[in-house]
């Protein structure tokens, strides 16, 4: 299995949609859209991000879009973001396409935030060398309720 990184093209972001829209991958992930189902917000959304200072990158195994991964905010304060396709969890994809982009952009301090129950996700950050730094209290919208959310940190 060959995991890339590469530009977000058009032809992505439907491929984005259905994954996003994934009963299972949104629970878990928690903080997500208020509608994830509302196409209109969701290419607005996209667009704004594609448009900004953000790196954005489709992520790639063997050829296929399996996922998205990005580094956006101000110096400073720079979040990494990620999603993976369900079918793909927990075989080190999510690890390795973190690692592309870390490599690629060497800001540092960079911050990531997941859900406390999200053992794969904290996994995979950790694996990365971020490490917890504080635990909120967040509204997820995937989930309809305040739940606990871990904030951690990468600093070189």
């Amino acid at each position: 299995m060959h995991v890339d990184l590469r530009e977000v093209h058009d032809s992505d972001l439907p491929v984005f949609f259905r994954q996003m829209n994934d009963p299972e991958a949104l629970r878990m992930a928690a903080f997500t859209f208020e509608d994830p189902a509302d196409r209109d917000a969701f290419e607005a959304h996209w667009k704004r991000i594609r448009a900004s200072s953000a790196v954005v990158r489709t992520i790639l195994v063997d050829g296929d879009v399996i996922g998205s991964a990005a580094v956006y905010g101000e110096p400073g304060e720079r979040e990494v973001t990620y999603w993976v396709d369900r079918a793909y969890w927990g075989r080190g994809v999510a690890t390795a396409a973190l690692r592309a982009l870390l490599a690629e952009v060497p800001d540092r301090p960079l911050y990531a935030r997941a859900a406390a129950d999200n053992a794969g996700s904290r996994r995979v950050l950790e694996k990365c060398g971020f490490v917890t730094s504080a635990l909120e209290r967040g509204f997820a919208q995937a989930r309809g309720e305040e739940i606990d959310e871990v904030v951690l940190h990468l600093m070189d």
